[in-house]
């Protein structure tokens, strides 16, 4: 039967992170007590005024298609929010409201990827960015990056790489799977480069751009001399806690969205209507109303970082945003346990998940074959259940 299926299909790889969520729901049905670290979804509830809002559009009748970029009264409030928090303008005309961020990325991907176009992708990198490129048969250029630098690249790596092919850059700040943050100087330094290619598009994910714990958030589009280039990508699943509701959206010059509108329109239509209205009371609140989760947050980041000293192997540095620490596991590779050596993060992963009833996603689906990426979206009790059955099994 493979023979029948497309060439794309064949060419790309199933996303790791729903794979190990799967998995650990699967184990979990059959009486395991798994405890779920593999998954980026914030373990709160979306703030009552959201929720209210959602129930208001079904009471008033919103029940219907919506435009395919979107409600205008939501891009109009997008447009506020980005200048609001962003200092970016963007006119609704600019904005296109999509299923999710993952169809927002998709696109651009199929507005503006040819065969064999390169796209630079920096290492570690949230899993769905290379398999997308790959399924639009585009070439998926990669410069790693390490523990060192806090996982992220310099003008020179980003300059090395780029070629007549080079047709866009894609990356995240605050970053996953690393959760690092570009400053505000770094990402000037790399404006000195984009600005010498000004045919390079620059496709900026800021899905957690409010959960930062330390400098603030600063969108690359805010450079004025790139940002024709730049297609700034947000949506409301991590900060809010809507990852069901499923919105995203972008701003882009408008020749990029109406491309995005028109791909859109033949695939999906709109999004949708109720989370919609829902997205217009979340987008217009002060981040204000999120403190407290992302005081949370930087709680548990710091109980995993203390627990994680405990860990035989574990290597980490301090992530600055999102809710993921990204340890390298190098050193436990070769060792052996129960007669079994590990030899990769694969392994290590598949081991956690059978051993101490973890699930965790190896770092090989980002990029890293000598890292892990945990996620602290769960409450503290599973947090330190989790890492203590995982100190005991490595030890």
């Amino acid at each position: 039967m493979k023979n029948r299926l497309s060439h794309r299909l064949q060419n790309i790889s199933y996303s790791q992170t729903l794979y190990m969520s799967q998995k650990a729901r699967e184990l979990r049905n059959k009486g395991y007590d798994i405890i779920n670290l593999s998954i980026g979804e914030p373990n709160f509830y979306p703030p009552d005024f959201i929720l209210n809002a959602a129930k208001k559009a079904i009471d008033e009748g919103y029940h219907y298609y919506t435009p395919v970029s979107g409600y205008l009264e939501l891009r109009k409030i997008i447009c506020k929010k980005f200048y609001r928090d962003n200092g970016l303008k963007y006119t609704p005309s600019q904005i296109v409201v999509s299923t999710g961020g993952k169809q927002s990325i998709m696109n651009v991907f199929l507005s503006v990827l040819n065969k064999n176009d390169e796209v630079i992708i920096p290492s570690p990198y949230w899993v769905s960015y290379y398999q997308m490129v790959k399924l639009c048969e585009a070439i998926p250029v990669i410069i790693p990056t390490n523990m060192k630098t806090n996982f992220k690249i310099n003008p020179k790596q980003l300059e090395k790489v780029i070629t007549h092919k080079t047709k866009l850059f894609i990356f995240s700040t605050p970053c996953n799977p690393t959760g690092s943050v570009y400053s505000y100087q770094e990402l000037e330094d790399l404006v000195k480069i984009f600005k010498k290619y000004p045919k390079i598009l620059i496709l900026s994910d800021e899905i957690y751009e409010h959960i930062c714990y330390a400098e603030k958030h600063t969108s690359i589009a805010i450079f004025s001399d790139i940002h024709h280039q730049v297609i700034t990508l947000n949506g409301l699943s991590k900060a809010f806690s809507m990852t069901g509701w499923r919105i995203g959206y972008i701003g882009a010059t408008e020749w990029i969205s109406k491309a995005c509108e028109k791909i859109q329109g033949q695939i999906t239509s709109c999004a949708n209507s109720i989370a919609q209205r829902a997205a217009i009371s979340a987008l217009l609140a002060s981040p204000t109303k999120i403190v407290d989760m992302i005081k949370e947050f930087k709680k548990r980041r710091n109980l995993v970082l203390d627990m994680m000293k405990e860990i035989p192997g574990f290597q980490f540095n301090k992530p600055n945003g999102a809710f993921y620490v990204f340890p390298n596991v190098s050193d436990i590779f070769g060792k052996k346990f129960n007669g079994k050596i590990i030899k990769n993060s694969d392994e290590l992963s598949n081991f956690l998940l059978e051993k101490a009833q973890v699930a965790i996603v190896s770092g090989s689906a980002f990029g890293d074959n000598e890292s892990i990426r945990i996620s602290y979206s769960s409450k503290d009790d599973q947090i330190i259940e989790a890492f203590t059955r995982i100190k005991k099994v490595l030890k």
